[in-house]
This record gives structure tokens, C-alpha cells and sequence, in this order.
């Protein structure tokens, strides 16, 4: 592999031009098509084949009119001992209502007074509109013409908001504040590290060709394909984060090569061949997991895990051949130092100290530390992470409802007023699907019976039509209580005293229902998850590494740094230690998180573990010294995994500068697992346990070499070779003839 990616370095770098050019017309034909299309993603989380999806289609089918998104319009007095009730609110609501029924899309309306949806001190009602859309094919000037119905009713002093599965603001524009923090602050870091302008740029702008050709095609395939809003946030984290990793691995290896006094166009080529291959295998390591998704059945993940590896994938392939090409242009300015205060001398200094005494470093002081007290460091290391670990063990999933939001969002005040004036449950009811109805009595006893129900607060028949009843169920509890979730499984085991004799056939949907059935989904599939992604791994590193205990070792370590993290964010999130901290309301635990996590999460560590491991044994090829090759190892690439995890722990932290509660516990459980597993695993119990093997970890049986290709992932036969050409041309010219070109 090591001489294929010289290869191909060497052609990026002599036909650079060309390769910009190929870049550039991909990011433009990119943005044409994706701004063409018109493609939005949306967060409809459903899962083929689970009962409440069977109920939506029985419903698209035989009473399409109720089949699309539901709205809540919450009325509440706002000014002293009035109530909506009143003579002048009521009629004045109504009124209001009846504008919302003459709304294209809209099919039908509850009003409040109607069916007694009043709460018992008159101060709040609640009125439903039924769409004949799906909530994402609701247009948005409907939701504006239903805001606009409001408004005389908000004059008179009514308050006025909104909860369902869609309603006026449900998809507030994204913002591009934190992809701008975390941009910045990764050229932040970058300056620090090279203190060179054009060394810390060029990694950037290489992530960022790459980001817009993703996300361009992510948006126009959105108009083809349902892909959930959180996709195109995990593509751009991984992207921008992968794509200034790679590039900054290969940049560093370079800029060594000319402090050394290697021309670019030696140096270039064999920096590829060198640390190209550990960004290769560190890629394809995060690309296996984030497609390890698609054995778990959940369209939305599977989507989510394409969108996120085809991020990977085209920074992978801008690290091996626009990163070349830019490097081509940039000359030997990546190794010119900018005349900044401090900055700039501080950084020369330590660059020239590194690459010509890598024993002088920082990160080798470190090195050196943790291979003399390896076992206390490791001991220490997983006590840490399993002290981290231990609120894992009471996580709560759920997906996100009113409850999880901003208090300033409409959407937590309907929640609240709501919860306030008649209960959690009427938060989440669940919808009952009954087929081959015959008769309204029939109706009227599968409803009598649903009322005896435990954890039932309500029973309202909403439409028979077409051998169809319709039965809205309230429940006591709220839509992520696991009462709620116990009362849908009482509900479908007992089926068959709720049909009674009627002859007709309930399914048990809605959006709570449907919820519950995605969280119970995501649950059983995690364990499966796991063993695939881990597996597949498994056999990757092996074949790198060409043994079995590298592997095992970056396993154990995976899940060490994953169940620290988890446990985190459910102290953080689920608990409410980060309330203050993070503004955020205590929930449950995204139900996708875990499994995405895994993902994530175990890619970014397996690509810290193939620079830091790579190194490690490049070092013992050389010398043979299990001990020194780890504290040598370790130390030089310490400097490059600090930098390169800082940048992706700042892109993860910058997302949680939005509203969306969602999005800030993705941002912080990528945060904190890329942190834990970086400085914790990988630069110190890595060093601890690979010292403590010694030159065991290097063992493989001899059919393994025999029958497995050596992918010379650290390059040392690229370098032998390229010295025995050297030694060769030096001979030649010696003797008087031309050296071979």
C-alpha cells in the first residue's frame, strides 16, 4: 500500500493543477445539484414492520384524511381570574378555529368546547387540527396562514402555542454559528501547533471542500430519500473533523521531511507512503462502523450511517490526493513560520527541536512517564473511566418531546400548560387502529373497554369510517414515562378482551406509540450493532497490525472511553448535573445516541489508535526494543493526536451552541468520547499496556505471515526502498553514468 500511495502523491503533486481543478468542478456540480433539487431532510423517526407504522399504513390506506401530521393548539388565559371559557374567549377561539378548518391540507379540527377539552378552572383548552399531509409534507405557508388565524385571538390577551408533530416553527432554520467556532478554532489550534499560516489552512480548506461536496449531495438525495435532519449534523461533525485530521497526520509528517532538508517533491510523495497508509486503514475503520449501521433495520440509521461515511470517505480522498496537490502549491511555505509575538519562535523552536530530537518533546516527557509507571497509570486510567461509566447503568431512552426543550420554545410552554391543566399523558395520546368494524356499537365497546385500562385518563372515539374506527387514548402518564411505554404493551398483549366480540382487529399507533416502538427497536439491535462493527474491525486491524493483541487491546479500550462517555451524558442530560452548565432541561437519554455513539465514537478512537500503534511499531521494526519502541513512539505522535483530538473535541463542543437539545447531547457525547479516548486511552494506557506486553503484542503465528499480505502500514519497506535507489543513483553518479529517472 505504502508504494501505491507514493505513487499517487507523486502524480497529485506534478499534475496539481489538474487535481484542483477535478475538486473544484466536483464541489460546484455538488452545489448546482443539491440547490436544484430543493431536497430537506426531516425527523420523522419510523421503523417498517413495528405495529404503529402497520396502523399508519392502514390508515394512508382506508382513511388517508387522518393519516398526516396533528397539531395542538393550546388556549390559556393570561391576565388575572379570566378563563377561556368565558362567553367572549370561547366564541372568540372558535372563531379562530374555524379559520384554521378553511386551510388548505387541513382535514379536520377539534374544538375544544365540544368535546370538554377544557381544563377544570376554565383557564385552558386544548383544540386539535388533523393535516391530510405527512407533518414534513405540510407546507409552511399553511403553518403561517394558522399562526395568522391566532393573532386577533393573541390580541385579546390569549395566550396562544403550539405542540404535535408539526406546527408553526417545528423546523426553525439551521443555524452555521458553530461549524464557524469550531472552524476557528481549529485554525486556532493548527497556528499553535505549526505556526505557519499556510500549514494550518490547508488542512482546513481541504475539510471544507470536502464538507460542501457531502452535504450537497446529502440535500439532493433528501429529495429522493427521507434522511433525519441529525444525519447532515453527524456528516458535517465527522467531516470537518476527519477531513482536518487527515490532512493534518500527512502535513506534519511532511513538514518533518523538510526541516530534515527533503525537497516537497521527495518530501510529499514520502510522506503519503508513511503516514498515508495509518489514515487509510484509520478511514476505512470509521467507514465499516458508520456502515455497520445498516444490519441494524432502522431505515433513518442506516441512512444516517451512509450519510456520515461518505463524509469520511471524500476526506479520506482529499487526504490522498488534493492534500498532495495543495502541497505541491504550497512549496516550502508550510515550513516558513509566521512572525507573530510569541507564536511564531515558540513554534519554530519546538518543530526543529522534534524533528531533530524527538526525545526532547513534551509528549515524549510523557512517554516516558507512562511506560515507568505503567501499571499505576493503569490502574489509575480505568478506575477513572469506570467511575465515569457507573450512570450509564441507570439510562433512560426516549426520543425527544415537548418536555426535552428550551422553556422558551412554544413547543415546552404547550408541553407545560398542558401537563399544568390536565396531565402529562395528554402530551402523547396513543391512536387505536381498529379494522373490520361493523357497527358503531362495536365502536362504542372496544372504547368501554379501553376505559378500564389501567393508566388510561381518556377514551374519545375521532372517526368510523370505511370498516375503520379511530380511537384516541390518553394516558395518565406522560409520553416518555415508562408507564406510558407499559400501557402500549398492555394495550397490544391484550388485544383480544379489547375486541371482544365485535370481530374487529386493533393496532396501537400514534406518534407516542411509535416512539416507543423506535426506542424498543434501537434497544434490541444495539448488542447485534456491536458485534458486527466490532467484528469487521477486528479483522481490519489484525490484517494492519498483523497480530491478534492489537486489536483486543483497542477493543477493551473503546469500551472503556464509550461507557465513560455514556456516562457522562446521562449524568450531564438525564440527571441534570449540566442544567446550569449547558441550559438544557433533564431528560431522557436520545434513544439513537447509544447505538450512534458506538459508531462514531468507535471509529475516531480505532483512528487514534492506528497513529499512535503505527508509530509504536515503526519504532520496534527499527530497533527491536519493545519498551524504548513504545516511549518513542508514543512521544512522536503525541504531539499530532493532541492536536488533531483537540480539533475534533472543538468542532463537537462548538454544536452545542444551539437551541436544539438533540443536537447539544450529540455534540457533548462526541465531545467527551473523542476526549477520553485520545488523552486517556490512546496517548496513556495504550503506552501503559503495550510496555507492560513488550514484544508479545508483536507476535503473530508463522501461517498468518505466510498466508496474509503485510499492507506495510508503517513504511518501512517504502523507505528501504527508496534508500537502496538512492544508494544506487550515488554509485552511479560516482562511477560517471547517468542515473536512472
Amino acid at each position: 500500500m505504502s508504494n501505491f500511495l507514493y505513487r499517487l502523491a507523486h502524480f497529485a503533486f506534478r499534475r496539481r493543477r489538474l487535481v484542483l481543478a477535478i475538486w473544484l468542478v466536483a464541489a460546484i456540480g455538488a452545489v448546482s445539484l443539491g440547490v436544484a433539487s430543493g431536497g430537506k431532510t426531516n425527523d420523522n423517526f419510523t421503523i417498517p414492520g413495528t405495529e404503529a407504522q402497520n396502523a399508519a399504513n392502514v390508515l394512508s390506506a382506508k382513511l388517508p384524511a387522518f393519516s398526516g401530521g396533528q397539531s395542538t393548539i393550546v388556549f390559556a388565559t393570561t391576565h388575572g381570574n379570566a378563563k377561556v371559557s368565558a362567553a367572549a374567549d370561547q366564541a372568540a377561539i372558535e372563531t379562530a378555529l374555524k379559520r384554521v378548518k378553511a386551510i388548505p391540507q387541513v382535514s379536520s379540527v377539534v374544538y375544544p368546547f365540544a368535546v370538554k377539552l377544557v381544563s377544570p378552572n376554565g383557564q385552558l383548552a386544548l383544540g386539535q387540527v388533523q393535516w391530510s399531509a405527512k407533518a414534513t409534507d405540510v407546507k409552511e405557508a399553511n403553518l403561517n396562514a394558522v399562526k395568522d388565524a391566532m393573532k386577533p385571538l393573541q390580541a385579546d390577551g390569549v395566550q396562544v402555542e403550539y405542540n404535535g408533530s408539526v406546527y408553526p416553527g417545528w423546523n426553525p432554520p439551521v443555524s452555521e454559528l458553530p461549524e464557524l467556532i469550531g472552524l476557528a478554532v481549529a485554525f486556532v489550534i493548527l497556528m499553535i501547533t505549526f505556526g505557519a499560516f499556510a500549514a494550518a489552512g490547508m488542512p482546513i480548506l481541504g475539510a471544507v471542500i470536502g464538507v460542501v461536496i457531502t452535504l450537497m449531495g446529502i440535500t439532493a438525495l433528501a429529495s429522493r430519500v427521507t434522511i433525519a435532519s441529525a444525519s447532515t449534523t453527524v456528516a458535517l461533525m465527522l467531516g470537518l473533523s476527519c477531513g482536518i485530521d487527515y490532512g493534518l497526520f500527512i502535513l506534519t509528517r511532511h513538514r518533518s521531511n523538510l526541516l530534515n532538508g527533503m525537497t516537497p517533491e521527495e518530501s510529499v510523495p514520502l510522506a503519503m507512503g508513511t503516514a498515508g497508509s495509518p489514515v487509510v486503514f484509520a478511514a476505512l475503520t470509521v467507514i465499516i462502523a458508520l456502515c455497520g449501521l445498516t444490519v441494524v433495520g432502522i431505515p433513518f440509521l442506516t441512512v444516517m450511517g451512509l450519510a456520515a461515511a461518505s463524509a469520511v470517505a471524500v476526506a479520506l480522498l482529499i487526504a490522498l490526493t488534493l492534500v498532495p496537490a495543495m502541497l505541491g502549491f504550497a512549496g516550502n511555505k508550510v515550513a516558513t513560520f509566521a512572525r507573530l509575538p510569541l507564536l511564531g519562535a515558540r513554534a519554530e523552536r519546538n518543530a526543529r527541536r522534534s524533528a531533530a530530537d524527538p526525545d526532547s518533546t513534551a509528549g515524549a516527557g510523557w512517554a516516558r512517564f507512562v511506560v515507568r509507571h505503567r501499571v499505576s497509570v493503569l490502574i489509575g486510567g480505568v478506575a477513572l473511566l469506570g467511575v465515569l461509566a457507573i450512570p450509564a447503568l441507570h439510562i433512560h431512552l426516549g426520543l425527544p418531546s415537548g418536555a426535552s426543550q428550551s422553556t422558551s420554545t412554544t413547543q415546552r410552554q404547550a408541553y407545560d400548560l398542558t401537563t399544568e391543566g390536565f396531565g402529562a399523558g395528554y402530551n402523547g395520546p396513543l391512536l387505536i387502529v381498529a379494522q373490520h368494524v361493523e357497527s358503531p356499537a362495536d365502536t362504542q365497546l372496544m372504547a368501554a373497554a379501553l376505559t378500564k385500562m389501567p393508566d388510561v385518563a381518556r377514551v374519545t372515539p375521532v372517526v368510523a369510517q370505511n370498516g375503520i374506527s379511530l380511537i384516541r387514548v390518553t394516558p395518565k402518564s406522560g409520553p416518555n414515562d415508562p408507564a406510558t411505554a407499559a400501557l402500549v404493551h398492555t394495550l397490544r398483549n391484550d388485544r383480544a378482551a379489547i375486541e371482544g366480540r365485535t370481530g374487529a382487529h386493533i393496532l396501537v399507533g400514534g406518534t407516542t406509540a411509535s416512539n416507543i416502538d423506535v426506542s424498543a427497536k434501537l434497544s434490541s439491535a444495539l448488542p447485534i450493532f456491536l458485534l458486527v462493527v466490532v467484528g469487521l474491525a477486528f479483522l481490519l486491524l489484525t490484517f494492519a497490525f498483523r497480530t491478534i493483541l492489537v486489536p483486543i487491546k483497542s477493543i477493551l479500550g473503546f469500551l472503556l472511553s464509550m461507557a465513560g462517555a455514556l456516562g457522562a451524558q446521562v449524568a450531564m442530560f438525564q440527571w441534570g448535573w449540566g442544567q446550569h452548565i449547558f441550559g438544557i432541561t433533564p431528560s431522557e437519554t436520545v434513544s439513537f445516541l447509544p447505538i450512534i455513539m458506538l459508531a462514531i465514537i468507535f471509529g475516531l478512537s480505532s483512528d487514534y489508535e492506528v497513529f499512535v500503534v503505527s508509530r509504536i511499531k515503526e519504532e520496534y521494526t527499527k530497533n527491536g526494543d519493545a519498551r524504548r519502541a513504545v516511549q518513542r513512539g508514543a512521544g512522536v505522535s503525541a504531539r499530532v493526536v493532541t492536536a488533531a483530538a483537540l480539533i475534533m473535541f472543538s468542532i463537537f463542543v462548538s454544536f452545542m451552541l444551539t437551541k436544539d437539545p438533540t443536537i447539544k447531547a450529540i455534540g457533548f457525547s462526541f465531545a467527551t468520547g473523542v476526549f477520553l479516548d485520545a488523552f486517556v486511552v490512546r496517548l496513556t494506557l495504550v503506552p501503559a499496556v503495550m510496555s507492560i506486553i513488550g514484544s508479545k503484542l508483536w507476535y503473530h503465528p508463522q501461517w498468518f505471515a505466510k498466508y496474509v499480505p503485510d499492507p506495510d502500514i508503517e513504511g518501512q519497506r517504502l523507505e528501504h526502498k527508496l534508500t537502496e535507489r538512492e544508494l544506487t543513483e550515488r554509485e552511479l553518479v560516482a562511477a560517471g553514468t547517468s542515473a536512472p529517472t
